[in-house]
Parts: structure tokens; sequence; C-alpha cells
């Protein structure tokens, strides 16, 4: 039934728009990934088998944007191959929404939208979508937007997974309580952005759950001198971690792109094993897997609350006609202490990438990497730093328009 209404939905949306002043757009995705994997996330072992899986995403996007008002309605069904029998008789594998907004427009400069719906800025650090993650990521949050020469956006959001008379919260999501602010400023040849999230999280203290808030404060700069694009991005939070204890942790970046090359550095703090502070910065809701290698050694649902990371890296991108190859090489190595008398180098890995954009709805990729990994990586990652470390994939992107 609920299929059904959706559909109805959209059909409604359809017969409007032919007689408004409107917008309507329809369009799909169909993404199917093959992965081959011997150390993805961590150490594989010598005699360990290699595993190999294919999921999927499927989606299918609405929107509709007129005077008054813009709106989203994303349903998506994400599973793997083979975990759904042939002949389903049940809901467990029903679609979910991935984002459902409507955006009011106060004025040309002023407008309010609430909803699910995903939350990405500036290079992703902080927030992003996920978008290489099948199921991607969605907020459930209510944004105030002014935006003129200067972009302001103010967010809010809030969780309960009860009534009105129980404030606790046990639910699936990061975080209870979350407000930010986020100011953008475009010159010429430069860019600006400040960013201050507030960041609350359940905690049980004395057998009654509390919210333990930490504060990122920060932001991002880009500019171009010559022919050389910089960007560098920094980040300080505080607060409290939900263990009690007093955070004090950092992140920068600095990269230089010139042509078809990118030489940068990336410092997360971390947490000495012997130190009683927290120092181990935590990027919260960016899209992690573009940064530290695509093998998602650190920061993809891992590595949080741990050593830090310090990345130094070199990007090569080359784009001709249909083809895209890119090719990144990392090298990593713990920001803190990991023990007594042990090596911070964690491993080098290298990521190579190929592309061919069959058509302007049709997308074919390729991927392979490896990590070379260090002794001190079996300490946080366990097994065999020697072992043959490797991961792979082909991706088949298809994104049909039906209506535009």
């Amino acid at each position: 039934m609920k299929k059904l209404k959706y559909i109805g939905l959209i059909v409604l949306g359809v017969f409007i728009a032919q007689f408004s002043n409107a917008q309507f757009t329809l369009s799909g995705e169909f993404r199917p990934r093959t992965e081959i994997s011997h150390g993805y996330k961590s150490l594989a072992f010598e005699d360990q088998d290699a595993s190999t899986i294919t999921a999927q995403r499927t989606r299918l996007n609405a929107g509709f944007t007129n005077e008054f008002i813009k709106t989203s309605l994303v349903l998506q069904d994400v599973r793997r191959w083979g975990n759904q029998p042939q002949l389903v008789t049940n809901e467990d594998y029903a679609v979910s929404v991935h984002q459902a907004w409507a955006e009011v427009l106060f004025s040309p400069e002023f407008s309010l939208k609430a909803g699910r719906q995903e939350l990405v800025y500036d290079d992703s650090r902080i927030f992003g979508n996920v978008g290489w993650a099948h199921q991607a990521r969605s907020h459930d949050v209510a944004i105030f937007k002014y935006e003129k020469d200067i972009k302001l956006h103010f967010g809010i959001a809030h969780h309960e997974n009860g009534d009105l008379t129980n404030g606790d919260y046990d639910g699936p999501d990061a975080y209870k309580d979350m407000q930010f602010v986020w100011f953008n400023n475009k010159w010429d040849k430069a860019s600006l952005s400040l960013l201050l999230l507030n960041n609350g999280v359940p905690a049980m203290e004395d057998d009654e759950q509390t919210t333990k808030f930490s504060q990122t404060l920060g932001g991002r700069v880009t500019t171009n001198i010559g022919e050389v694009k910089v960007a560098s991005n920094l980040y300080y939070q505080t607060g409290k971690h939900i263990s009690g204890r007093d955070i004090s942790a950092l992140n920068f970046l600095a990269e230089a792109s010139m042509k078809a090359f990118t030489l940068g550095f990336e410092h997360l703090s971390g947490t000495d094993y012997n130190e009683s502070d927290y120092k181990s910065f935590t990027p919260f809701y960016g899209t992690n897997h573009k940064f530290n290698g695509f093998m998602d050694y650190f920061y993809v649902g891992n590595h949080m609350g741990s050593v830090g990371l310090n990345d130094l890296y070199l990007k090569y991108k080359y784009t001709k006609d249909k083809i895209g190859f890119n090719a990144h090489l990392h090298y990593f190595a713990a920001a803190a202490d990991i023990a007594a008398d042990t090596d911070n180098y964690l491993g080098t890995e290298l990521d190579l990438s190929l592309s061919w954009a069959v058509n302007p709805m049709a997308n074919i990729s390729f991927g392979l990497s490896s990590m070379f990994a260090g002794d001190s990586m079996e300490i946080i990652k366990g097994g065999d730093s020697s072992a043959t470390q490797y991961w792979g994939y082909v991706m088949l992107s298809v994104t049909p328009s039906f209506i535009k």
C-alpha cells in the first residue's frame, strides 16, 4: 500500500506540473557494484580467502519546484545480491525513504528547508552524503537559509524515539541534539567557509540519561595563486566526550593542485596509548571514504577515538573524452603514540581507478587498491601486515531521466 501511495503522489505531481508554472523532475538510479576484498578495512591473514560480494542501490528521485516551494522525494532500496528470496513473502526488504523534504521560500533570499535530507558542505569533511556507500547518509533536520551575496545556514535537529512523556533517546542515530551554523562567502578567485557544530550524544550518568555536548569550530579556505589552486581546512573540537572526558582535538588539511596533480597533507589528532585526556578528532558526518584511502582503514565506521592519523598524499587525475583515470598514493602514520617503543608508521596505500562514460546516462568504473602495511598496523587493525592486502571493484551506474 505504501508503494502505491508514493506512486500516486508522483503521478499527481506530474499532473499538477503540466498546468502550472513549475518544474517537475523524475529520475532513477540503478547502481550494482561487485567488490573483491583481501584486507579491506582491516588486515587480512596470509591464509585468509578473498571475499567477493555484489550490492546494489536503486533509487527513484522526484522533485517539484515553483516560485513558492521546493520539494524532493527519494525512494531507495539497498541490498546484496542473494540476501533476498526470489519469492518474496514479507516486508523486511521494503523500500525506504532516503530524502523527503520541503523548502518554503519566504523571499528570494530567505527560506526554510525541513525534513529528511542530505547535508553536504564544503569538501564534505564534516558534513557529506557518503554517496559511495550504497545506503548513503541523510538527516532529520530543519535548516534556515539566507543566500544572497553570502550564504548563511542555521540547522537544528532533535531526536526522540519515545512519546512526549519520555525524553530518553536510545535510537539508532549518532546524536540526540545537533545545531550548526555555516557561513560561506565567495570572491573571484577565493572562497571562505566557517562552521560551528554543537553535537549532543546521549549518555548514562547515575542511572539517568544526560546529553554530552561537543563543539567543532573551524572552516575551509580556497584560493588561486597563478595556476595553482590552494585549499586548507582547520577545525578544533572541544567539549565533553561520551565518557565524560574533556575533548581537545584538531584537524588540519593543506593541499595544492596544479593541472592533473594534487599534493596534500592532513592531520587528525589522536590520543596517546597512555593519555588520560581525549585528543582524538572525530570527523563526524563527513564523506570520509574520499579522504584517507579507498580501502577505508580510517574513519569509515572505524578508528574513532584512536591514535589519529597523519596522511601525506599525492593524487593524479586524467580525463579525455569519455575516459577518466585516477591514481592516489597515501603515506599513513599515527598522529599519537600507539604503544611504547613502537614506530608510528602505519602503511602506504595505492588507489587506482578507471571510468568510462558509456553515454550521458550510463557509466562503468573499475578500481584496484593495495595496502602495504607497516608492523604497527597490526596493533590497531589485527591481521598480518606481511600478507597481501588488496581491494577492488567494478561498478555500473545508470541514471535515467524519466521526466525533466
